[in-house]
């Protein structure tokens, strides 16, 4: 089931009298359950996609679908809320909030999705989540007791324990070796075919990509 469209979408930046097409026209459909990898040099407009797929920022010309809705003519607090409760992102770095231990981290997620639990019900997901990751031994570690790879997963949980439907994963694995970055995307599929989320990666390892269900090569704005 297609859950995001991205069509016929062109993103041009000014900078004072100098203008800047990245986006050249790019047409892609995402799939529920699948993860699909946009790879490419630097400059080709994979990050850009990502962000304006995200609602982080806005296409200069061209529709932007989440499930058949326009986001494209919606308002910067409606996809606010969109982003906030249908979305989870994953980035280079996990970003963790170095005085909240793995079970608050997971918590406070709760808080700023808008799911409304009551705390009782909070450490039930949240026990859920980390058996799922394998991480609910670290419970009740702080951020700073944490390898690489255990923060990369803490951070993954954080993204999918309001239960989104799109994950947006800017280079998850960058900043991991390779035994890491392979648990960390054995990790993100598991989780995606298991939860039927639709994953949108953007990645410049190519041993990353026997993990996707679909691989788009962009090259100056455009799609090959």
């Amino acid at each position: 089931m297609t859950i995001f469209t991205i069509d016929e979408v062109k993103k041009t930046f000014i900078n004072g009298e100098v203008k800047e097409q990245v986006l050249k026209g790019i047409n892609l459909s995402l799939h529920q359950g699948e993860i699909t990898a946009l790879v490419g040099a630097s400059g080709s407009g994979k990050s850009t996609i990502l962000t304006i797929a995200a609602g982080l920022q806005r296409a200069t010309d061209g529709q932007v679908l989440f499930n058949k809705k326009n986001m494209t003519d919606m308002s910067q607090e409606q996809i606010r809320k969109i982003r906030a409760s249908e979305f989870g992102f994953v980035f280079q770095s996990s970003h963790l909030v170095p005085f909240l231990t793995v079970e608050e981290q997971l918590m406070l997620m709760l808080d700023v999705s808008g799911t409304k639990m009551k705390k009782k019900e909070q450490k039930v997901e949240v026990a859920k989540i980390l058996k799922l990751i394998d991480m609910d031994h670290r419970r009740d570690a702080y951020p700073a007791s944490l390898s690489g790879g255990e923060k990369q997963r803490v951070a993954i949980a954080r993204a999918i324990i309001h239960k989104p439907k799109m994950l947006f994963a800017d280079e998850p694995t960058a900043s991991l070796d390779s035994k890491r970055s392979k648990d960390v995307m054995t990790l993100i599929r598991e989780l995606t075919k298991t939860l039927s989320i639709t994953t949108l990666m953007v990645t410049h390892d190519e041993e990353m990509l026997s993990y996707a269900d679909h691989v788009i090569t962009m090259k100056d704005g455009l799609i090959l």
